[in-house]
């Protein structure tokens, strides 16, 4: 039997990016290679700031990683105009999807393949290639794609929470070919430090999906709240700072509020570390926030010993030491101001908790299913 050493990542994700889930894959990568494993990335260079240079990759992410990168070519409809997003969407990831995989050479035996990209499990998985495919969001079209592609024996899903797996279960019926496996954190950056007493924290984008997380309702809280309590909002973009520092103005809020922009990893990881508060909040109207999410940040909080405060939706109490976090309810300032309150109560995880939520666990689970 072949011994298989090196990850084919393909996914329709653009890179460098400002957001979560291209940080997702940069730091999977890099702990997949600690694990010895050799990586092919590729990727489209469907925006303008998209590059295949490594330097200019590991610049952004704050990392001195080293694998091969293939940037292609995209020219394809999406990006390139501001109605129909969506159809362009689907249709160019459909397309591009197409043409790279019919480009590989699937006849070295030494070689799996990774996606996040649902098209490319259904193409890899039509010509049987070993291929395991990272589901974060449940969707008809994607129920669609993934029963056809279970078909083939080589084909396996990781599910980032068990809704996930419970919901696309109820379309068949999984054996050996899925893994149950939650975000995770890199716990070289992420760690505990000093805190600055009664500091809460947020850090993301301000928007997801199009609708505004609740970061308003989050600032309005601190009037009821102790004058030592203070906010950091981390993400925004420069038009949100404009908007959201108007909004602390007109609160009296200047003093204990700060709304920063887009900042690299290794700052995130400082100002997380010195808080003591870390909040998870997101629009309740949301099926993905509700049921599916799996936040990036929870782990971050956990590493770096800040308390959790969430947003009392089915998705959290589904995240590993659900425990130890203290929920309020949406929009109710009552409720958030109690959990501020209890987080005082709340034990922090130990070391050997600490690998668990591991991006180097979580590799080695992804190697164990690879097989």
């Amino acid at each position: 039997m072949n011994k298989i050493n090196t990850i084919n990542y393909i996914t329709y994700q653009t890179f460098p990016a400002n957001t979560a889930n291209s940080l997702q894959t940069i730091s999977n990568i890099k702990y997949l290679l600690r694990n010895n494993m050799e990586i092919n990335l590729i990727f489209p260079l469907r925006e303008s700031g998209s590059s295949d240079s490594m330097e200019k990759i590991n610049n952004h992410y704050g990392e001195s990683l080293n694998f091969n990168i293939k940037g292609t070519t995209h020219n394809y409809p999406f990006g390139n105009f501001d109605f129909f997003k969506r159809f362009f969407y689907i249709i160019s990831h459909f397309l591009w999807s197409r043409k790279v995989v019919n480009q590989i050479d699937l006849n070295n035996k030494s070689h799996s393949f990774f996606t996040r990209s649902d098209w490319v499990f259904y193409f890899l998985s039509k010509k049987n290639a070993p291929v395991i495919f990272e589901c974060h969001q449940y969707t008809k079209i994607r129920k669609f794609i993934i029963s056809l592609s279970l078909k083939s024996k080589n084909s396996k899903i990781i599910f980032l929470n068990e809704n996930l797996k419970t919901d696309y279960e109820k379309k068949y019926t999984l054996n050996n070919n899925f893994l149950v496996l939650q975000n995770g954190v890199d716990l070289e950056i992420f760690k505990s430090e000093a805190k600055i007493r009664k500091q809460i924290i947020f850090v993301g984008k301000l928007t997801r999906f199009g609708e505004e997380r609740g970061l308003k309702f989050l600032i309005s809280c601190l009037l009821d709240l102790e004058n030592s309590y203070s906010l950091k909002i981390i993400g925004a973009s420069e038009e949100e700072q404009k908007i959201y520092q108007n909004f602390v103005n007109q609160l009296k809020l200047n003093n204990r509020v700060e709304i920063l922009g887009y900042e690299n990893h290794k700052s995130v990881a400082k100002y997380i570390s010195e808080s003591e508060i870390g909040v998870l909040i997101n629009s309740d109207t949301n099926q993905h926030s509700v049921k599916y999410t799996s936040p990036l940040k929870y782990f971050e909080y956990l590493s770096a010993d800040v308390k959790v405060v969430a947003s009392d939706f089915d998705a959290h109490r589904k995240l590993p030491y659900h425990n130890n976090i203290c929920f309020f309810d949406p929009n109710n300032s009552e409720s958030f101001m109690n959990a501020i309150i209890q987080t005082e109560k709340k034990p922090l995880i130990d070391v050997d908790d600490k690998k668990i939520i591991s991006l180097d666990y979580r590799a080695k689970k992804i190697i164990g299913l690879i097989g």
